[in-house]
């Protein structure tokens, strides 16, 4: 306990210390995070912090290694030499993006790269407990999860770091829960690690708190989010106990959240789901009226509720984690509702839009029953059995009146029929209650003829997919008098 306290306070001190030199070498570099419409910043602000927060938990983290002796010729071959080799890479890689700004494809498989390197050294999550006693063994498939972990907390550390203080404050609760978590599980080394992280956080934290005059940047967000990774697992790992994978994914619950949300949210209104935006929850929250402070404190407020909820998940009883889950699910729901998510997607949009997913798979009855038309209409063997077919589609379209004139056609060319009870506009009605549609049958070369179609809107509606069946009717049925005029042509 003495050990992780001291080591807490010699990487505060490094981070007060570090902190204000690197922000001055930020800003004579002219290594500046500018204000854009996107930010919500006012003034250029050194954006290199991270420098201080890796060195102040390098250098904590080493100088126990060797005043306790365990910084011996093995090291290169211990698991926290491969997590400080991915963290290293993955701090490089952002450093040179807050300078140069390199490209997301870059960014990623430096990630994949950085967390494969976390898996080679032995960390792992190769079983999942959860609650009711349901526990699942990954086999192989554990690189890919743990690589996903890595992935998905790296970029939930980065996509929270838009407001004044909130990433480092997150990350510092976030650590002291699960630094709490090592002590009940007598995990003191991973403990220590917890320990020193957090007093960088801290340290960073006094000039990056509202009003920031530094900004942590993309290598230390990415270096707290591998770093926060490999930790929050490397404890069950040690004891080759089931990873509790459900505790550090509720203590990291505010980013996590926000992470699995906003490509969500960019793919149903279809943008980017990659590409920024300002629909983050503190963007929602800004949007409310509440000031940057007022902001941070809610979602620190946030991290320390489902930090204690994760260490009550540690001792709850199968039921207890069952109905701590559901309380999560409720307030979730509840949170993207207050927050305006609900409105700003609008739930009506997105039924509609699970409605245009069911209607394209082919999931709904009257869309298999029209595709029966569609199969018989291609089965016709003449124009009159052509014309029977259409109008069994027509009628299950809900149309009151179809009428086809053919160019090319032996005998009558003239087809007419009506629905009963329907009042009889034709294919020249004018009344604004008629919907009336002249569909060409053609192709580049040959006008086969046209196909009208009425339709009385007081009687009913048009369905939302009435259109879109149009036009495959309309493409059936130019495909089969494509065929029925080649077969004349050859028995001419």
């Amino acid at each position: 306990m003495e050990t992780g306290i001291a080591l807490f306070l010699s990487s505060l001190f490094l981070g007060l210390l570090l902190t204000p030199s690197v922000s001055k070498l930020g800003a004579h570099y002219g290594i500046v995070d500018q204000p854009s419409g996107r930010k919500v910043h006012e003034l250029p602000t050194p954006r290199i912090g991270g420098v201080a927060i890796y060195f102040s938990f390098l250098l904590t983290l080493l100088g126990y290694l060797l005043y306790s002796h365990q910084l011996i010729e093995d090291f290169p071959e211990t698991r926290a030499f491969w997590v400080l080799a991915g963290a290293s890479i993955v701090f490089l890689m952002g450093l040179l993006d807050d300078v140069f700004r390199l490209r997301p494809s870059i960014k990623f498989g430096v990630q994949i790269i950085s967390a494969l390197l976390a898996c080679h050294g032995g960390l792992r999550i190769s079983d999942v407990l959860l609650p009711w006693r349901l526990s699942f063994q990954l086999g192989w498939f554990s690189i890919p999860v743990t690589v996903f972990w890595f992935l998905l907390v790296v970029n939930a550390i980065n996509l929270i770091d838009g407001l004044d203080g909130l990433a480092a404050g997150v990350s510092l609760f976030v650590c002291l829960a699960l630094l709490l978590l090592g002590i009940m599980r007598a995990n003191y080394q991973l403990a220590i690690s917890l320990a020193a992280l957090a007093g960088a956080c801290l340290g960073f934290l006094f000039f990056n708190f509202n009003p920031a005059s530094i900004f942590m940047g993309d290598s230390g967000s990415y270096f707290l989010g591998f770093m926060i990774a490999a930790l929050s697992i490397s404890g069950s790992v040690k004891s080759q106990a089931a990873v509790a994978i459900l505790i550090p994914m509720v203590a990291l619950g505010v980013p996590l959240f926000d992470t699995i949300l906003a490509p969500i949210r960019r793919f149903i209104l279809g943008k980017d789901p990659f590409m920024p935006d300002k629909g983050h929850i503190h963007h929602k929250l800004l949007a409310m009226g509440l000031t940057q402070r007022r902001v941070v404190l809610v979602m620190y407020a946030g991290t320390a509720c489902l930090g204690i909820l994760a260490l009550m998940l540690v001792y709850a009883q199968s039921w207890q984690s069952g109905l701590i889950l559901l309380f999560l699910c409720i307030a979730a729901v509840v949170a993207v509702k207050k927050v305006g998510y609900i409105k700003h997607i609008a739930v009506s949009a997105v039924i509609r839009w699970l409605h245009d997913i069911t209607e394209a798979v082919g999931l709904k009855k009257d869309r298999r029953k029209f595709l029966d038309c569609q199969l018989s209409i291609g089965r016709s063997v003449n124009h009159d059995e052509l014309w029977h077919y259409i109008t069994d589609a027509v009628r299950q379209l809900k149309i009151d009146s179809a009428e086809l004139e053919l160019n090319n056609c032996p005998g009558n060319g003239h087809f007419r029929w009506e629905a009963n009870g329907s009042r009889d506009m034709g294919h020249n009605g004018n009344g604004k209650e008629f919907l009336s549609l002249q569909l060409p049958l053609r192709t580049d070369k040959v006008n086969y003829g046209i196909l009208h179609l009425s339709k009385d809107l007081v009687r009913q509606p048009i369905k939302r997919y009435t259109f879109r069946r149009i036009e495959h009717l309309r493409w059936d049925i130019v495909q089969k008098l494509k065929e029925l005029d080649g077969r004349m042509t050859d028995g001419g």
